[in-house]
């Protein structure tokens, strides 16, 4: 199986099944839901949804098309939640315990820009870096 192929899997199974959590069991994503985003129960539901169809999207088989606007979407998905993330950084750092630590943030805040690239590249939009070059003679 190519490797293009693993990571879409792996990647539309990760979407799957955390959509299904956003729509199933909603109060975690609400505690780190940051307090300028309006209607926080909506928009956990909301992101539970594009989660999923960002999934189905990269995960099935008949369109290309389809794949790529799937990566597009969880691309773009992941850069809005940001955000949440680094406002459940700050707050669970500041915890008296100090939360998850920052052996759980830091790796989470990195692999941020890795779950975009991994999305972009899986759905077909880009081959960065692995695309050769025209030589130019």
């Amino acid at each position: 199986m190519a490797a293009r192929t693993v990571v879409r899997l792996v990647l539309g199974a990760f979407y799957g099944v955390a959509g299904y959590f956003h729509l199933a069991a909603p109060a975690p994503f609400l505690r780190i839901m940051p307090g300028f985003v309006p209607q926080p129960e909506a928009m956990v539901a909301l992101t539970g949804v594009a989660e999923l169809a960002g999934a189905i999207a990269l995960v099935q088989p008949w369109s290309g098309r389809l794949r790529r606007a799937g990566g597009w979407g969880l691309a773009a998905y992941a850069l809005a939640v940001w955000p949440a993330n680094i406002t459940h950084f700050g707050m669970d750092m500041a915890r008296p315990d100090g939360g998850w630590g920052l052996a759980y943030h830091i790796p989470r805040m990195l692999a941020q820009p890795a779950l975009i690239w991994c999305a972009l590249w899986a759905g077909g939009v880009t081959d960065w870096p692995w695309r050769r070059r025209a030589r130019i003679r």
